[in-house]
């Protein structure tokens, strides 16, 4: 008697060609991971011969066959025929006895395991799946939550019709399987019940840049699906690995979802009269929508998970091999179990070395923002889509703007120049799909369809960190290509400037030697909009202020905590970006004109006729008016640095005026649990203010390293306000007496054995400053990212010309 049952555990990636590739990754993970402590619910594979028994005791493979004969795949009306027939064909084929009985002792035999009341989830496993070229993701069908044979029966044999969706031919089709050869295995498991629990998808890689040190996780209530389809924004975390291993336990970023719905099953009566549970979604409420669906231990359980489980597939593959995997937490047990696994298909894909950084040229009113997928731009006519009777509408070329998109459209999103969804997180079908098929998608932009027009023109632009944005008309943009291999090595350190914690995965493959230059205002700015003191003293502000405090709060433990979460989890982003290069974080350095537009800032801050020179960096951070703000930045950095592992941060103090101003903020910051030469901890202070080049031996003494700033040090060797466009003409970084300074500092570093570098604009705009400074034996320059590689390339030759 042939056997048609294999239990995951008599599986691995060997038995792809008899189990699918579903089945045969359960089984890989079921037979190895199991003891590594990942749970894999268990289960079994009814295997693709008894796929062929079926069509062959039932006479079956002539009648599909004729279906194919003429057919156009890419005649909508007559692939959803060719599909409906092929699915009548195998739906009217009986089961063999021996099939059923195997089946039925199978069942059986889990019940013994998990109990007389276990439920089901049936899973389609094709064949061809999970291969290299094809993800197959989402062409066949899963049932869920099955209870007893006959139901288990009819899920069966409904997964093998799935083989058989429009989507799946047009599929199958496009990536050059025959649809006579793609057989169908099913897998049979025990259900774990997220639907009163939670559920998601993680990589082990960032899915939008390729970033590899990260894990990417994406959880929402309820069952998966809502996820893959994009109905809704989940909650999304990343965690670090290189820190994870060596045993910093934290969650690197995270971002709140709006989990607008959660599905769950809903008891319904099939065709047949099977009890099929049928699956509704139903509102979250308010309370479940403002906090995170799993906490931080959850988290770290499945970047352990992830980290394993890529770990085990890189060793047998010989490479690293990131993974995609699905997840789901059971709310009857409360464990974590891994449900599925296999290779991430599109950024392991991209050949090598080659950098292509897209940068739009002009820009115009942004429309809409949302979750940006890629990092290109894209542009062309608005075409709306509500329903599939829409897509025989859509024209090379357009874009495409939906609610969500599901399989069947496919084969209009390949012609698509962009993807604008309303919903959807950056795990979505709209997102997997437009992320194979290389085209800027903007996810979850609420009012898309009601905002846009159709055939109003747009640009959609992903190239400006993980926001996207939508912008009026079509812009100019260009496309910088670069082959990394051909790049000079060079002598000088280039560093990149960068304050947006977004951007800082996709800069992650410039070969930059670390960051010079990390501003926290940025994050303080966009993430945090809060004035530091308004947090620390809310009844110092009005009313209507602390509504808003404590709107934007709501999901932490406190305003306080709240700062030092975001503002550490910034800066942790942008140092993941370079671990281990050093990456030089500037504590903040707002004028008071710029602290006072911050939320509650005007409770805070008096007006200044000239801020420039007026309250500013760290003169503000032992004052009585902003002390306590400065010690919660502190706590931050700390919390960087011993708690999550980021020990490449170097911290640095800007606007420092008198020597005894720096001794005062090195006490203070001693007081605060960061102290110089402890763990490692270097501080640098900015080198901007004449008395800072004029004594600099003095600073030397108390700090590890200078860091010019030209802009500041121009301004105040010229007496030229850069804030002042009527003077703006006496306003040069490259004058005599400027450049003198910039001599004397690096002489002054060199001679007191400190780190010498410079972080202003001056070297990114003029390249006969980088010159100047390279002659000087400068030990690093930090630029703007967008002039690194030519500034390398530019650099290589001064040094080959000067030694």
């Amino acid at each position: 008697m042939s056997q048609y049952i294999k239990w995951f555990k008599e599986l691995g990636m060997e038995d792809v060609d008899q189990v699918g590739g579903k089945n045969a990754s359960l089984g890989e993970m079921y037979r190895n991971l199991t003891q590594e402590g990942i749970r894999i619910p268990n289960g079994f594979a009814v295997t693709a011969e008894a796929y062929r028994t079926i069509l062959d005791t039932n006479n079956a493979w002539e009648k599909l066959h004729a279906q194919f004969e003429d057919l156009n795949p890419d005649d909508v009306v007559q692939l959803q025929e060719c599909g409906k027939r092929c699915r009548e064909i195998i739906h009217a084929c009986k089961l063999p006895d021996d099939i059923v009985a195997q089946i039925s002792d199978a069942y059986e035999a889990l019940k013994v395991e998990y109990g007389e009341e276990v439920t089901l989830a049936v899973r389609s496993s094709a064949t061809a799946e999970d291969s290299p070229k094809a993800s197959f993701a989402g062409q066949n069908e899963s049932y869920l939550n099955i209870h007893g044979l006959d139901a288990l029966l009819d899920a069966y044999r409904r997964c093998l019709a799935s083989n058989f969706t429009d989507r799946s031919i047009h599929y199958k089709f496009d990536h050059g399987f025959d649809n006579m050869k793609v057989y169908l295995s099913v897998v049979v498991m025990k259900m774990v019940r997220s639907d009163i629990g939670e559920s998601g998808v993680m990589f082990s890689i960032d899915s939008e840049t390729g970033f590899k040190d990260v894990v990417f996780i994406n959880a929402a209530y309820g069952l998966g699906e809502n996820i893959v389809q994009g109905s809704i924004a989940p909650d999304s975390f990343y965690v670090h690995k290189p820190t994870f291993k060596k045993g910093y336990r934290t969650v690197l970023k995270r971002r709140l979802g709006d989990k607008v719905l959660k599905m769950i099953f809903s008891e319904g009566i099939s065709q047949d009269n099977l009890s099929v549970a049928y699956t509704k979604n139903i509102d979250t409420t308010e309370e479940e929508r403002e906090k995170f669906c799993i906490n931080d231990e959850d988290v770290l359980l499945l970047a352990e998970y992830a980290i394993k489980i890529e770990d085990h597939y890189s060793k047998q593959a010989g490479y690293q091999k990131p993974m995609d995997m699905e997840w789901a937490k059971d709310g009857v047990d409360g464990h974590i179990y891994i449900v599925q696994a296999r290779p991430e298909t599109v950024e392991s894909r991209k050949e090598g070395r080659h950098l292509e950084m897209y940068h739009l040229k002009e820009r115009s009113e942004v429309l809409l923002k949302g979750q940006a997928v890629g990092t290109k731009i894209g542009s062309g006519k608005v075409c709306k889509i509500v329903d599939a009777s829409k897509l025989n509408n859509f024209k090379a070329g357009d874009v495409l703007v939906a609610e969500t998109t599901s399989p069947d459209w496919e084969p209009v999103m390949k012609i698509a120049s962009a993807i604008v969804t309303n919903s959807g997180g950056r795990t979505c079908h709209a997102a997997i799909v437009s992320r194979e098929l290389g085209i800027p998608a903007i996810v979850g932009a609420e009012n898309a369809i009601a905002m846009l027009e159709d055939g109003q023109e747009i640009t959609v632009s992903c190239a400006e960190g993980e926001t996207g944005f939508v912008y009026e008309g079509i812009l100019d943009f260009e496309i910088i290509k670069t082959d990394l291999s051909t790049l000079p090595k060079i002598k000088t350190q280039i560093m990149m400037n960068l304050g947006n914690p977004e951007l800082a995965f996709s800069l992650a493959s410039l070969p930059v030697d670390g960051i010079g230059l990390a501003r926290t205002e940025f994050i303080i700015n966009t993430s945090i909009q809060v004035h530091p003191m308004a947090l620390i003293h809310p009844e110092k502000v009005d009313e209507q202020t602390r509504e808003k405090i404590m709107q934007l709060t709501a999901a932490y433990e406190s305003p306080t905590s709240f700062f030092v979460k975001i503002l550490s989890e910034g800066v942790a982003s942008i140092a993941s970006s370079v671990y281990p290069d050093p990456c030089v974080v500037r504590m903040s350095d707002f004028k008071s004109n710029e602290y006072a537009s911050l939320l509650g800032g005007e409770f805070f801050e008096m007006d200044e006729a000239n801020p420039m020179i007026g309250f500013r960096g760290a003169s503000r951070y032992t004052h009585p008016n902003y002390e306590e703000g400065f010690a919660l930045e502190c706590v931050a950095m700390k919390h960087v640095r011993e708690e999550m592992g980021f020990d490449n941060v170097i911290l640095m103090i800007p606007f420092c005026r008198r020597v005894e101003e720096g001794q005062r903020v090195l006490e203070a910051m001693e007081k605060y649990g960061l102290k110089r030469g402890e763990s490692g901890l270097k501080i640098y202070v900015m080198c901007e203010i004449p008395n800072n080049v004029i004594q600099i031996d003095a600073f030397c003494k108390l700090f590890d390293g200078i860091s010019i700033g030209s802009n500041d040090l121009t301004q105040l060797t010229l007496g030229v306000d850069r804030d002042s466009e009527i003077v703006a003409f006496d306003y040069d970084e490259r004058d005599p007496g400027v450049m003198k300074m910039i001599e004397m500092a690096v002489e002054g570093a060199k001679r007191n054995q400190r780190h010498s570098s410079i972080c202003g604009q001056g070297p990114s705009d003029y390249p006969e400053m980088a010159e100047a400074l390279v002659k000087l034996g400068i030990d690093s320059i930090s630029l703007n990212p967008d002039t690194v590689l030519q500034t390398i390339s530019h650099i290589s030759e001064l040094e080959s010309k000067h030694h």
